[in-house]
C-alpha cells in the first residue's frame, strides 16, 4: 500500500552503480504516493547527461562509484552550470564517519537501505522543499565539492572507509610560534605574508612579525592554497592581503599589499599568482 501525503509530486533519480541496490531503494521509494521515480543511472557519467535532460527534484547520489563518483558528478554539474537537484547520498560508509557530511548533503542513507532511515530523509525532502530552501542546499553543496575534488575527493572517499572522522578544513586555524619556552599564537587569517631569512621563516603578522625555525616547505603544507600562494622561491602572501599586482619597465610583476609592502614575483610563479588574484 502505497504511502498517501498531500505533496506534490517529486521526480526523483536514483544513481548507482549496483543494479540490485538501484532495484531495492526503487522499491522502497515505489511505495511514497508523491515519489516519482523518473530514471536510473548506472554511473556518473550517466548521471551528468540524464540530470539535465530530466531535470529532476531530487537525487540518490551513490558516493563511491567508478568513473565519477557522486562528489565529482555534483563538480561535474557546476562546471557545466546545471542547477543542482537536492542531493541524497546514498553509502555503504560508517554511519559516524558520514556524519561529517550532514552540513552539505540534505541527507544521507545508508547501504543496505533502513526503510525508517528512507522515510526520515524522504520526510526531510518535503519539508526542505516545502521551505523554499533548496538554494541554501546547494550553497552547502558547493562549498563541499569545492573542498572535495579531483584528489582531495578520492583521499576522502579512503578516509571515509577506514572509518576516519573527516574534518571540512584540513588546515590549522591557528600557527603556533616556539620562542624559547613561549607558545605565541598565531591566527593563520592575520598572517600577511612570510619570507625566508636563513633557517628561519619571518611570520609577518597584522602589526607584529614572528620568527620560527621550519622549511618553507614544510610552513606551505600548513596553509590554505586557497588563501596563500608562493611568490617567489622565499616569499608566501595572503591572497586577501594584496592590493594590486604592477609590472615594473623590467618586465619584472611585484604584488603590493594593503601595508604597503613590495613583493617580488619570481617568473616561475607568476601564472599561479595571477590567477589567485583573478588577472
Amino acid at each position: 500500500m502505497a504511502l498517501v501525503t498531500t505533496q506534490p509530486k517529486i521526480n526523483t533519480l536514483i544513481v548507482d552503480d549496483e543494479p540490485l541496490a538501484r532495484k531495492g531503494l526503487a522499491l522502497r521509494l515505489a511505495e511514497y504516493d508523491n515519489i516519482n521515480i523518473v530514471g536510473e543511472c548506472k554511473n556518473g557519467l550517466e548521471a551528468v547527461t540524464l540530470i539535465p535532460q530530466l531535470q529532476p527534484d531530487l537525487v540518490f547520489l551513490d558516493i563511491q562509484m567508478p568513473g565519477l563518483n557522486g562528489f565529482q558528478v555534483i563538480n561535474k554539474l557546476q562546471e557545466l552550470q546545471q542547477p543542482i537537484p537536492l542531493i541524497v547520498f546514498v553509502t555503504a560508509f560508517d554511519s559516524y564517519a558520514i556524519k561529517a557530511f550532514d552540513i552539505h548533503a540534505l541527507d544521507y542513507v545508508l547501504k543496505p537501505v533502513d526503510e525508517r532511515r528512507l522515510k526520515d530523509a524522504v520526510d526531510k525532502v518535503f519539508l526542505t522543499l516545502e521551505r523554499k530552501q533548496q538554494d541554501g542546499n546547494n550553497l552547502k553543496l558547493t562549498r563541499l565539492v569545492a573542498d572535495l575534488t579531483g584528489d582531495d575527493c578520492e583521499d576522502i572517499l579512503r578516509k571515509l572507509a577506514s572509518g576516519e572522522r573527516i574534518t571540512a578544513n584540513p588546515f590549522p586555524d591557528v600557527l603556533a610560534i616556539k620562542d624559547g619556552s613561549e607558545v605565541t599564537r598565531v591566527a593563520v587569517d592575520d598572517i600577511q605574508w612570510i619570507d625566508a631569512a636563513g633557517d628561519y621563516m619571518c611570520v609577518h603578522a597584522i602589526g607584529q612579525t614572528h620568527i620560527m625555525r621550519r622549511t618553507m616547505k614544510e610552513l606551505e603544507k600548513d596553509l590554505d592554497p586557497k588563501k596563500f600562494v608562493r611568490a617567489h622561491r622565499s616569499a608566501i602572501v595572503n591572497i586577501k592581503f594584496v592590493r594590486k599586482m604592477v609590472s615594473h619597465i623590467s618586465g619584472e610583476y611585484h604584488l603590493i599589499l594593503d601595508n604597503d609592502t613590495e613583493l617580488k614575483v619570481s617568473r616561475s610563479h607568476r601564472d599561479r599568482v595571477k590567477e589567485m588574484i583573478k588577472l
